[in-house]
């Protein structure tokens, strides 16, 4: 498949990806499977390291997972039911009408959405789910998070690609092609050290990118503040994402 207008924010980090980043609720999973018409398929979108791709298999007899980056697709969790295909996600290879619940792990706001919206209404059989999922920043405590917002909002601000703005916003200005499913709410919280949150905010592509420009890396500029505001490295917290889900159904 074609990788024409495939922007690339983290093959070269695929390794770092896998590692640092948090896996998605599994209570999430099993709602969205059981509001499904069926179990037969899935459709995980943008795979990255699989970790949708894993969850959903728990509850479909068969897991596709796509992603248009072959590194990240090498780096993806094997599981049985899990077939990994490198392609993008506005031209897959499913068949028409063969996909129970279509999956986006935040991955969407990188799409060429009006053409990959046209592909999902394609391969969605009748009365098939799409579920776009995004989660915003962290939250730990109101020190910790200051320390944070200052990485995302000043050190990065120039380094954001215009993208971000749909997961500032919560998907709420994106038109979806079927009428909207009531979703509750989700988060998505892990116990971490401070080490470990270190390493997800090196995974954020706006460090990526402030490291091409300028030879440094940025989050160290706040390793000193972060110390700081935890407190002894290897106490955990909770470490908290609220999650953003728009679900649509195909009509019959």
């Amino acid at each position: 498949m074609s990788r024409t207008g495939f922007k690339d924010h983290f093959s070269g980090y695929a390794r770092d990806y896998a590692a640092y980043r948090p896996a998605w609720p599994f209570e999430l999973f099993r709602w969205l499977a059981g509001r499904a018409p069926g179990r037969s398929l899935a459709w995980d979108c943008a795979t990255g390291n699989g970790q949708a791709a894993v969850s959903l298999a728990a509850y479909f007899d068969r897991v596709v997972a796509t992603d248009a980056s072959r590194e990240q697709i090498e780096q993806a969790r094997r599981h049985p039911k899990v077939e990994y295909r490198v392609e993008p996600a506005e031209s897959c290879s499913l068949p028409d009408e063969s996909v129970d619940l279509a999956v986006v792990a935040q991955a969407f706001h990188w799409f060429d959405q009006a053409t990959f919206l046209g592909e999902v209404s394609r391969v969605l059989r009748p009365q098939g789910l799409l579920a776009l999922l995004i989660y915003q920043l962290a939250t730990v405590s109101e020190q910790v998070d200051a320390v944070v917002y200052r990485l995302y909002r000043d050190i990065l601000a120039d380094f954001w690609p215009p993208e971000r703005e749909q997961i500032e916003q919560g998907l709420e200005n994106v038109t979806l092609p079927f009428a909207d499913v009531s979703a509750p709410g989700f988060e998505l919280a892990v116990e971490w050290n401070m080490r470990q949150l270190f390493n997800y905010l090196g995974t954020w592509s706006a460090v990526r990118r402030y490291r091409s420009v300028n030879g440094a890396d940025p989050v160290r500029q706040i390793e000193i503040e972060l110390e700081t505001a935890w407190g002894p490295e290897e106490v955990k917290r909770r470490v908290v994402w609220p999650i953003g889900l728009r679900v649509c159904r195909r009509p019959v």
